[in-house]
Parts: C-alpha cells; sequence; structure tokens
C-alpha cells in the first residue's frame, strides 16, 4: 500500500507548482486545485499509515479503497503533465531578430498561443473539477463503509524470528567458527578482560544474527553471575524492554516487574542498580534505531568486572554507534561457505548429508547459488522440496529453480522468509520504500550502476528535497546509501573514496519486492516466463527482460498509453512496442535500440529520461530528430554509446536537463550556456566544441565535468581556465589531454573548495602550481590522477594520491587528511646511494588504509630490498589503522648477490 502513499506525493507537489503565479491559471481554476489538493492532503494522510502496514494486516476493503486511490493519483498526475505541456508549447520565445517581419510573426504565434492557452485553462478546470469530484467519492466512500487502517489479522501476527531462539545446536550448520570468532573477541586481551566490551553483529534479515547471538550466549552465560536475552524489534516499547531486561536478569526477584508502575526512569536507576557490582552477559537482539540504543545504553552500567555486551542489528550505523570504545567490535554476518550451504540443504531436504541423487545434484547447486549463503532462503527453499515428507521431482526442482528471483510466493517457509526481510522494507520512510521497489524491474544478478539509478529515482520522482541547499541527487545518494546501511542491498565497485558505485539486490529480496511491486501494479514485468506476466490491467512501468523464448506480443500494444516508464534490456529490443503507443511516457532507457526509430524520441513530450545504447554501435553517425526540442521537461540524456555527431541546437531550449553524457566525438551546439540546471556533462571535446570554453563559465551548477583538451590552442585554453576558475561546486574534474599545454592549465587554475576528484590524463613537465599553492585548499580532495615527465624532489611533499616518481613521496604532518589509498614505487638502489632511509611519512596520513608499492630492485642487493620491504611492513604495524600493504618487486631478476665495492 505504499506504493499508494508514493503515488500520491508527486501529484501533491505538481499541484502545489500549478497554484504559483507563473502559470497565470485564474481565480476559479486555482480555488478547484486548492480544493483537490486539501482534498487529496487528507487522503494521504490516511495512506501513509496503511503503508505502515503488511498486506495481510490490512481489511481487504482497505485494500480496494487504496488501489482505487492510486489508480486515481495516476491518471490526475498524467492530466497535469499533460496541461503542462501544453502550456510549456504555448510559451513565448525569445526573438533575437528585430525586424518587421519577425514582430509581426511574433504577435501572430501570441495571438495564437493566447487561444490555446482559453483553450487549456478550460481543460484544466474540467479535469480539476472531475478529479475533485472523484476524490470526494472516493473519501465518502471510505466513509459509508467506516474502513478501518487495521484489519482482523493485525492482532494474531506471530514474529517468525522467535523460532531462532529455540532451535536445537544439533540443527545448525555452519554455526561452529563464527561462534568461536566471536567467543574469542569478547574475551581476548589480557589487559581488556575485565573491561566492559561490546560486539555488533550486523547482517541483512536471514542471514542468522538472533541465531549466533543466542549460540554464544548458551557456550558462555555460565561465566556470569547474572545474563538476559531480550529482543527489540522494529516498534520497540522501551518501558517494556527495560521489564524483560530485569524479569531476564533475575526471575525470583522481578517476577511482579509487569505489575509495578514504574517509569523508564525508575527502571533505569534499578537496571543500573542491579548490574553495578556484577560480572553480567547482556544480550540486546534486533536493534533497529540508535535513538532506542541510546535509552538501552543509560541502563547499562560501566564496570570493570569482565561484563560483555552484544548486539544484532540490520543497520550499519546502528552497529557503529553500539560500538564507542576501542574495545568494541562491529561483526559482519558472513554467508554461509558452498559447502556449509550444501550440508545444511541436503540435511533438511534428505535427512543426512550425502543424500542427494545424482540426478539431482546439478540443480541444486544452481539453487544454492541463488540462495547465496543465506541460511534462511536455503531452509525455506529446501522445507518447500521437502514439502509431505515427498522429495520432489527433477522437474519440479527446475521449476523452481527458474521461479527465484521472480516473485516466488509459494509456501509457508517461503512465506515466513519474506515475512523476516519484510521487516526491514516496512521499516523504510514511505518514499525509500518506493525507491526499493523500483529495484524490481532489474533483472536477477544484475549489477545496477548507482548514478543511474539515481537519475531514474529523480526523473520518476521518488526523491525529494527536504533542505532549500540540498541538490536531488543529493539526496537520491544519500536513499542509496541508506538502502546499504540497512543491508537491502549489496554494494559492489567499492572506488577509493569508499563508495559503492553499483549495488546488487540478493535473489531473496528481489523475491520480496517483486511480490509487492507487482501486487501494487508498482512494475510489469515481462520476461518470457509463462504464468508471471499480466497485463490485463493498466500498465504503469513496463521492463522487459531478456528471454530464451522469443513469444509474439500483439497484447503489448494494448493499453500501453498509461506507461510513464519502460526499461528494455539486452537482447529483449525485439518485444519492444512502437514509441507511438505511448502517450504519457516520462522514462526510456533502452539497452539494444534500433537507431531507425530514433526519430519517434521527439514526440514523447512528457519524457524525463532519455539513456539509449545502440544494439551495434553504428559506423557512421546517426542524428537524433529535430523534435528532441519539444522536450521540455527533459533532465538526462544519456547517448554516450550511440554514435551522434552533434546534438541539435534547439536542445539549449531543454532547460531542466541536469545530467549529459555523449561521446567524445559528439559536438556541443552554441548556447550551451542557457542549461544552468545542469550537474554532470561528460565527454566534450573542446577541439570540436570551441565556443563551449567560454560558454563553460555559466554553468556554475556543474558537479562533474569530463573535457578532451586535445589540439586547443593556447587562447583557448586561457579561455577554458578562466570559465573552471567561475565553477565553484564543481567536485569531479576529469581532463584528458595529450598536449603540453596541460602545464598552462595546472600553473592558473584555482580549484574549488568541493573538489573531492581530480584526474588528468596527460603528462604535467612540473608540479602543479594548484597542488603547491596551497595543499591546504584541497582538504576535501581524496583522488589525485596525474602524471609527470619529470618531478624534483622537493615537489614530493605535495601529493597525496596516485604518485609516480622514482625515489617515493615524503608526507609531511598534517598532509591529505582523507587519503585512505596510496600507491606509488621508489628505487631501492637510489635511496641507499642517497643515504636515504625507507621512512616515507605514511603515518601522517591519518586515514590511510591501503598501500600498494612497487619496489624497484636493479642492482640493490637482497638484503637491501628486504630492509625497505621491512620498514614498510614496520609502517603498517605502527599505524593506528593498520593498513593493509601490498608490495610488488619489480626488476628482481637484476638484484646483485653482494654489496658494490
Amino acid at each position: 500500500m505504499e506504493v499508494v502513499a508514493g503515488a500520491m506525493s508527486p501529484l501533491l507537489g505538481k499541484l502545489g507548482e500549478l497554484l504559483k503565479d507563473e502559470f497565470n491559471l485564474g481565480k476559479k481554476v486555482k480555488r478547484g486545485i486548492m480544493s483537490l489538493k486539501t482534498e487529496l492532503t487528507m487522503m494521504h494522510a490516511a495512506l501513509c499509515k496503511v503503508a505502515d502496514m503488511p498486506p495481510e494486516q490490512l481489511d481487504e476493503q482497505v485494500k480496494i479503497w487504496a488501489n482505487m486511490v492510486r489508480e486515481l493519483s495516476y491518471d490526475m498526475e498524467d492530466a497535469v503533465d499533460a496541461s503542462m505541456v501544453h502550456m510549456e508549447k504555448g510559451s513565448d520565445q525569445p526573438i533575437a531578430d528585430a525586424s518587421l517581419k519577425s514582430r509581426v510573426n511574433k504577435f501572430l504565434k501570441k495571438s495564437a498561443g493566447l487561444c490555446r492557452k482559453g483553450k487549456d485553462l478550460h481543460q484544466i478546470a474540467s479535469a480539476i473539477k472531475e478529479a475533485l469530484e472523484a476524490a470526494k467519492q472516493l473519501g465518502e466512500l471510505r466513509q459509508r463503509y467506516e474502513l478501518e487502517m487495521y484489519g482482523g489479522n493485525a492482532c494474531t501476527t506471530i514474529d517468525p524470528r522467535v523460532v531462532a531462539l529455540y532451535k536445537d545446536v544439533r540443527e545448525l550448520v555452519g554455526i561452529e567458527q563464527p561462534t568461536d570468532e566471536l567467543i574469542q573477541s569478547l574475551f581476548y586481551g589480557e589487559e581488556a578482560k575485565q573491561r566492559l566490551r561490546t560486539i555488533s553483529i550486523v547482517g541483512f534479515g536471514g542471514l542468522g544474527k538472533t541465531t549466533l547471538a543466542k549460540a554464544v550466549y548458551d557456550k558462555i552465560k555460565a561465566q556470569f553471575d547474572c545474563t538476559a536475552f531480550v529482543s527489540v524489534s522494529r516498534n520497540p516499547n522501551v518501558k517494556k524492554i527495560f521489564q524483560n531486561l530485569l524479569y531476564d536478569l533475575d526471575r525470583e526477584k522481578y517476577k511482579e516487574i509487569y505489575r509495578e508502575e514504574w517509569d523508564e526512569v525508575q527502571l533505569i536507576d534499578e537496571l543500573r542498580r542491579f548490574l553495578q557490582d556484577k560480572r553480567y552477559l547482556v544480550v540486546i537482539d534486533d536493534i533497529w534505531d540508535e535513538k532506542v540504543w541510546k535509552f538501552i545504553k543509560c541502563a547499562i552500567p560501566i564496570n570493570h568486572l569482565g561484563s560483555r555486551l552484544i548486539m544484532t542489528t540490520r543497520k550499519s550505523s546502528v552497529a557503529e554507534a553500539c560500538c564507542s570504545s576501542t574495545d568494541d567490535i562491529a561483526y559482519r554476518m558472513k554467508h554461509l561457505s558452498d559447502v556449509d550451504s550444501q550440508r545444511l540443504f541436503y540435511k533438511r531436504i534428505f535427512s543426512h548429508e550425502d543424500g542427494c541423487p545424482h540426478e539431482l545434484e546439478r540443480v541444486s547447486q544452481d539453487i544454492l547459488k541463488k540462495c547465496g549463503g543465506v541460511p534462511l532462503a536455503i531452509i525455506s527453499i529446501a522445507s518447500l522440496l521437502s514439502r509431505s515428507n515427498q522429495v520432489k521431482t527433477n522437474d519440479q526442482w527446475h521449476m523452481l529453480l527458474n521461479s527465484i528471483g521472480h516473485g516466488l510466493a509459494e509456501g509457508d517457509s517461503v512465506e515466513e522468509m519474506q515475512k523476516i526481510l519484510s521487516f526491514s522494507y516496512y521499516d523504510l520512510p514511505s518514499h525509500m520504500k518506493t525507491c526499493l521497489l523500483y529495484l524490481s524491474i532489474f533483472p536477477e544478478d544484475y549489477e545496477i550502476p548507482r548514478d543511474q539509478l539515481i537519475w531514474k529515482w529523480i526523473a520518476e520522482g521518488f526523491v525529494k528535497c527536504e533542505k532549500l541547499e540540498t541538490r536531488l541527487f543529493e539526496s537520491g545518494e544519500n536513499y542509496f546509501n541508506e538502502l546499504i546501511n540497512r543491508s537491502l542491498i549489496q554494494p559492489i565497485d567499492i572506488d577509493v573514496e569508499g563508495k559503492a558505485q553499483s549495488c546488487r539486490v540478493h535473489d531473496m529480496v528481489l523475491d520480496l519486492i517483486l511480490n509487492l511491486a507487482s501486487g501494487e501494479n508498482f512494475i510489469t514485468i515481462f520476461d518470457g516466463i509463462p504464468g508471471k506476466t499480466s497485463l490485463q490491467r493498466k500498465v504503469r512501468r513496463l521492463a522487459l527482460q531478456n528471454t530464451v523464448v522469443q513469444p509474439t506480443m500483439p497484447q503489448l500494444t494494448m493499453g500501453l498509453s498509461q506507461v510513464r516508464s519502460i526499461t528494455v534490456f539486452r537482447h529483449a529490443i525485439n518485444l519492444m512496442p512502437p514509441l507511438p503507443s505511448f502517450h504519457v511516457l516520462r522514462l526510456l532507457d533502452i539497452e539494444d535500440c534500433e537507431l531507425h526509430n530514433l526519430r519517434y524520441v521527439g514526440n514523447l513530450t512528457h519524457l524525463r529520461y532519455l539513456r539509449l545504447r545502440a544494439k551495434n554501435y553504428p559506423k557512421k553517425d546517426v542524428e537524433l530528430p529535430a523534435e528532441i526540442g519539444n522536450l521540455r521537461f527533459l533532465q538526462t540524456v544519456d547517448i554516450k554509446v550511440v554514435n551522434i555527431e552533434e546534438l541539435l541546437s534547439n536542445i539549449i531550449q531543454l532547460r531542466q536537463l541536469m545530467c549529459i553524457h555523449v561521446g567524445h566525438n559528439t559536438r556541443l551546439p552554441d548556447g550551451i550556456g542557457n542549461l544552468t540546471y545542469l550537474e554532470v556533462l561528460s565527454t566534450v571535446c573542446l577541439n570540436k566544441c570551441p565556443s563551449f570554453a567560454k560558454q563553460l563559465q555559466s554553468l556554475t551548477t556543474l558537479r562533474e565535468l569530463s573535457i578532451l583538451t586535445y589540439g586547443m590552442d593556447e587562447s583557448l585554453i586561457e579561455t577554458l581556465v578562466n570559465s573552471l576558475c567561475k565553477l565553484q561546486k564543481i567536485e569531479t574534474l576529469e581532463v584528458r589531454d595529450l598536449s603540453p599545454l596541460l602545464d598552462l592549465f595546472g600553473n592558473c587554475w584555482v580549484p574549488p573548495p568541493k573538489l573531492r576528484r581530480f584526474l588528468a590524463f596527460g603528462h604535467f613537465d612540473a608540479m602543479p602550481a594548484f597542488i603547491k599553492r596551497d595543499p591546504l585548499l584541497l582538504f576535501n580532495l581524496s583522488v589525485l590522477n596525474i602524471q609527470f615527465s619529470e618531478l624534483p624532489q622537493e615537489d614530493l611533499q605535495y601529493l597525496g594520491r596516485l604518485i609516480i616518481s622514482s625515489c617515493g613521496p615524503k608526507f609531511q604532518r598534517g598532509a591529505m587528511p582523507k587519503v585512505e589509498d596510496i600507491e606509488f614505487r621508489f628505487d631501492v638502489r637510489q635511496k641507499k646511494d642517497d643515504n636515504a632511509d625507507f621512512d616515507f611519512g605514511l603515518g601522517n596520513l591519518l586515514s590511510l588504509e591501503h598501500i600498494d608499492v612497487a619496489v624497484y630492485c636493479y642492482d640493490a642487493t637482497k638484503g637491501e630490498v628486504e630492509e625497505a620491504e621491512a620498514a614498510l611492513e614496520h609502517t603498517t604495524h605502527v599505524h593506528p589503522n593498520h593498513p593493509i600493504l601490498s608490495t610488488k618487486r619489480v626488476g628482481e631478476d637484476r638484484m646483485r648477490d653482494h654489496e658494490r665495492d
């Protein structure tokens, strides 16, 4: 039901936009919009309550009512967008020529525009009136049937995680090693034995956090004076938690605790008094919120009796908050190994580990691969295969294999697994639930690029800025990071700044969101699997995925006028309906684009997001249609893998563009400086676009810029540098150049304060002045990639990221406090000849985590090389972060056997 609330949020925002004076809609229309907005706001408040409840806990009439509201919201938003498109078309455009003919044409155009505006206002007024009547009818419908937000099942739902507390240890598989690791961590170090030590176990639902914590608890609890194991859950009652703690610590003393009328402060004081002089072991299971932890922490006194505290959580941020001292540990749950996964799987199905028939071995391995080492997933799938004590046939195993990752919702065990995973889902804010559901458009095991996903969220209207100074992309990035923090998506491709450039969705999470998205008509997926796709209702978002079978789909041309986004994945282009079928399309993403179909793109006047990948990279240049200038609401254009010779001049009319990705062979038109909302621009070849160097100064909102400066003369470089100096919001700058004029750039440019990444592909002749001028100005810099033909020794102290030198760097105190990874090389023989030691000042880089060193061994002895490597190892040992060291010997075959005479 959260999709319903999510569908209404963009509509309320757009109704608010229509009320602004710039649209000049007239008093009658404005009054209608205000009445409609008020009615919908009341509905939205009710829907937000519905969104927090699982569907099985809702009354059936509430579901019907909410679905009707959802469809009304979609239809009304389409009508509002259509009105805004018409008004945008009728707006006046600046005319440069002041001739009599042009003034006459302007007058005629304005007159025609007034007629169109009158017609548009009438259409808007009629649409508002009709929508208001429909909204009131839905409001009356709810009152007529006295619809309550919660159904009869709300009080009877049992938390399926309770079972984990009562598992027989003999049933557990793969628990021995992590149990021993945790116990060792709890008691290591002679000096720390008496201190209070805390361990946070973190991982997403189904990995076995509670099971592991219980196994550790049962194994060591005899060593303590008192013990307690208390669950918190998603919506905790703090007072009840404190009561449970006291009762578990001493059941005889506190047997009447639930009858006492104590408030939270009294309970905290009692807990502190009881625990102060005792060696205690307390497990706080399933903490969801840092604020809740702060309350619990108040009740746990710090003593020096060797007490221990264990917490479990799904959120990395909560795990870190629980670990406040250097002795505390955040333990990330590991997935089961392949061997343990197989043991658990076979044991559940065949009663012993070696009982799998030969014909089922291959399919069982494929199933286990999809389970990804998640114990709950393995147990659930195994229970499904062995239901009624009868092992299913080979065909049934394959059918189940093909279902995982496509919305599997069959069987009590799978439902239990999804209930556990859904706790994390229902804990999300409404807008982030929508963002997570959107991930269901991607096929299983798909690597989802972060930036691409965020721009899609923005185009769909899912991202909101809570603060005026926050950009949409920044908010979207926060959403992405929070989904990682909550263990709902898996980060991959971690860059040197520690940021995930992509993510994947675990198959079991994918099953969950597929079921939710399909059940609420949020996403329609066609992947060729029989029985998994229904096109009987209105399709709002369509994903065409790769299929082995090539079906015929005449039905897809039916009922597509309401589709607002379509994503076509590789090899599914044959399923693509003709573009004229779509009337309100906001997002178009085609991975295998047939370029001859581009002529229809310009008719998609509602489009916000356009991403095209050519099926076969064309040898000759192609053109975008002239009608591209009609796409006044376009925000993102990504055509870097389509060989477009130039963007037409009318693209500068698309004032809402925020992101443009083009190939380096694409020529940009004059006037690109008019796109003042642009945040991302790549890759611009300035030799093809000489006017761009000057117009760049107008793009003051740019965050990321990639340019190719090859072949530019000195005056053009100067113009470029002057423009770059005016871009104070640049965070990433990439300059590709094969010209010596790059030095001029390095000496004249003043980097902006927010610069995080500077990448130059070309050789500097000397250390750039912008680095030497004042290194403190580069405080936020975390990636520096530059190359030198030759570099004086005295310049090395300024470098902080990628160093290319024969002798190696020498970092001073306070240099580059945010640098985490460093890569450099040095010559052992030259160091010895200069009577220099192997201290590179790496201890002064306070955030260092990884060191990659190429050790040049030419003409050095084995003993000298080992001395250098030992010095590096000592550096990592004494560094507070204990960074990971990787060394590689270069020229080892040319080392000498003995010292030179």
